[in-house]
């Protein structure tokens, strides 16, 4: 009786122990703050300017910028029709903001937040768009006609073209000359020689599909994937070999990377954020999802302060009934609910 006793209590302490651990897993992070933002309609991306700690926040036709220290709004630029994405380049002290819906691209002062000009790009509806410190050049990918316009950011003028093989979603650079593009309707991820402005090779993403939120780790040359087909892949950034892959939530549209921690995490639409940890070069495993709310597709992350920036609002139901026309009817916004949701590790 006595060694099944202590088994018991073994047993329930062992248990305790592992429910214990779970629960400290399971929360590892936290939303410790909702920045509420005018405006409603639909938001895209958000990018951290982490010298300064600025937030920019697209957000239907403007972008919102917080000085995430005092979490408050300290300046807007209006006139973004259609905005997605967000790129800085800091030795000139300019942002870029690609406008989708009037295929440009708008400068503004990085830190004054000053208008310094819109400029035409050699495409339709400009989304991804990102700064390859080797080139000195800025890369606009437009969804609609498929193909990248390279921007000199010293001038601000279009130097170079390039068609694509596919519908361009998120890139990253690996400073080195290279660029690595998703291209989701083909299940493809792109190689830009930054060089000559070239595509030089495309590497397929099976058995996952529908790749869209990109990440990079620049020291072990590894291309960390979202794909909508709700997994992850990692991506051997030297020849396109697909090392493993991993579960993720659905409706990935982001992901980032901190070489600090080694974490990877992916946001998702329906409502988490997904994080990895890189244990060792090729060793990777799911820590959480963490609850984020529904529409919370994209985010900021801050590798100073290890915090998470995701934009989302509250939805009205659908009201519009399902027709051939419109075989998804879509819930509109809830007025005066857009935050942005700040999560921070515990």
């Amino acid at each position: 009786m006595k060694r099944v006793l202590l088994f018991i209590g073994c047993a329930s302490f062992i248990s305790y122990g592992l429910l214990a651990a779970d629960k400290v897993a399971a929360s590892a992070f936290t939303i410790v703050n909702r920045i509420h933002l005018d405006g409603d309609g639909g938001w895209d991306c958000a990018r951290i300017d982490d010298e300064t700690g600025h937030l920019f926040v697209s957000h239907e036709n403007q972008v919102h910028i917080v000085d995430v220290a005092t979490q408050k709004q300290i300046g807007l630029v209006s006139d973004t029709k259609g905005v997605h994405d967000m790129a800085f380049v800091q030795k000139l002290n300019k942002a870029y903001i690609s406008n989708g819906k009037d295929s440009s691209v708008t400068v503004v002062d990085l830190k004054t937040f000053a208008f310094i000009k819109k400029i035409s790009v050699t495409g339709q509806s400009p989304d991804a768009i990102i700064y390859d410190s080797f080139s000195g050049n800025v890369y606009d990918f437009n969804g609609k006609s498929s193909n990248v316009t390279v921007i000199n950011p010293n001038t601000d003028s279009v130097i170079a073209t390039m068609p694509l093989d596919g519908g361009p979603e998120f890139a990253a650079s690996n400073e080195k000359g290279l660029v690595y593009v998703n291209l989701e309707d083909q299940g493809l991820v792109g190689v830009i020689d930054t060089k000559s402005n070239k595509i030089i090779k495309h590497w397929p993403v099976a058995p996952a599909s529908k790749p869209c939120a990109m990440a990079i780790d620049t020291k072990d040359h590894r291309l960390f994937i979202g794909c909508r087909s709700k997994v992850m892949i990692v991506m051997d950034e030297s020849n396109g070999k697909v090392i493993t892959s991993l579960p993720i939530g659905d409706h990935v549209d982001a992901a980032a990377y901190d070489s600090a921690t080694k974490q990877i995490f992916f946001s998702n639409g329906e409502g988490t954020v997904t994080v990895i940890q890189k244990s060792g070069k090729d060793s990777y495993s799911v820590l959480e999802n963490i609850p984020t709310q529904k529409g919370s597709k994209t985010m900021a992350y801050s590798e100073k302060t290890h915090h998470l920036y995701l934009p989302g609002a509250e939805y009205d139901a659908v009201t519009s009934a399902t027709t051939t026309e419109n075989p998804k009817p879509k819930a509109t916004v809830k007025s005066g609910t857009f935050v942005v949701l700040d999560i921070a590790p515990k």
